[in-house]
């Protein structure tokens, strides 16, 4: 699994740890019924607490990408990929809605926010 964590990103490792997931859970790089490391070997490979990896896999089972079956482990969930990414979309456009609020609120243009946005996104490279 190539999960990259950052103490310095300013957002909590099982936050890190469960957008990178849902991430290649999207992208299709883990697919449906496919088996991921437990909670343990996770938490090992990356160097962090089992309770932080803990937490990013209740995380993920409670918004609907992983399954875990008690004695077996934890597997991607049936899910419909569209569905999923249709809801991160609307959850990026929120955080969006309010990125704009504030702009406005500041004197910020749509031109200065936009280039903001270009530039966070990683310029185009993407």
């Amino acid at each position: 699994m190539a999960i990259v964590l950052s103490n310095s990103s300013g957002k909590p490792i099982y936050e890190q740890i469960t957008e990178q997931i849902k991430s290649e859970i999207l992208t299709g790089v883990r697919q449906a019924g496919e088996q991921m490391p437990s909670i343990r070997t996770l938490a090992k490979d990356l160097r962090v607490s089992v309770i932080t990896t803990k937490r990013a896999y209740e995380e993920l089972e409670r918004d609907g990408f992983v399954e875990t079956v008690p004695g077996r482990g934890t597997y991607v969930a049936l899910q419909n990929r569209q569905a999923l990414r249709e809801e991160q979309y609307r959850r990026a456009e929120a955080k969006l809605l309010e990125a704009v609020e504030i702009a406005k609120g500041a004197g910020i243009t749509e031109k200065e926010l936009t280039g903001c946005l270009h530039e966070l996104y990683g310029g185009g490279d993407a």
